[in-house]
């Protein structure tokens, strides 16, 4: 059986273990060590806004990660608390994947986006320097997907 119903739960914990338990307990011991006014930028991705069948795993800790992030920022206000949410983007994260599989993967992705090209690491680094270096966003969700949540 495939998906859900297939799942393995042990599995599964262990990746909620590290997408939300880990930016929980980095945010919990660093927030202390930050200024009024300073920042925390967690990451999530577009499978919690954008899930696909199969993708119930990776999908939980992305939204969950959304809800942490407004939730904190509340509670650790005037400290700022903010999330990246990347697509596809082009990186050794795909490294795995065999030459032709990750080049199919790349250019489906790209003519399917409205932007016509995946993200590059620099594309989502300008989404952090933003929340890093503004001092009125708090609680927000930037999404650096080329428009994939739309298509």
């Amino acid at each position: 059986m495939e998906g859900f119903l297939g799942s393995d739960v042990a599995r599964a914990r262990r990746f909620l273990d590290t997408r939300l338990w880990g930016a929980y307990t980095a945010v919990k011991h660093g927030a202390p060590a930050i200024r009024k006014g300073g920042s925390v930028v967690l990451t999530t991705g577009s499978a919690g806004r954008r899930p696909l069948p199969g993708t119930t795993v990776a999908a939980s800790p992305c939204g969950a990660v959304e809800s942490l992030t407004r939730a904190l920022a509340l509670e650790l206000a005037p400290i700022l608390v903010n999330v990246v949410s990347p697509g596809l983007v082009h990186t050794e994260l795909w490294r795995d994947m065999p030459e032709e599989g990750r080049r199919g993967l790349f250019e489906s992705g790209a003519a399917s986006l409205p932007v016509g090209r995946v993200g590059t690491p620099e594309d989502v680094a300008e989404a952090y320097l933003y929340l890093m270096r503004g001092g009125s966003s708090t609680g927000s969700v930037v999404v650096v997907d080329g428009g994939g949540v739309l298509v």
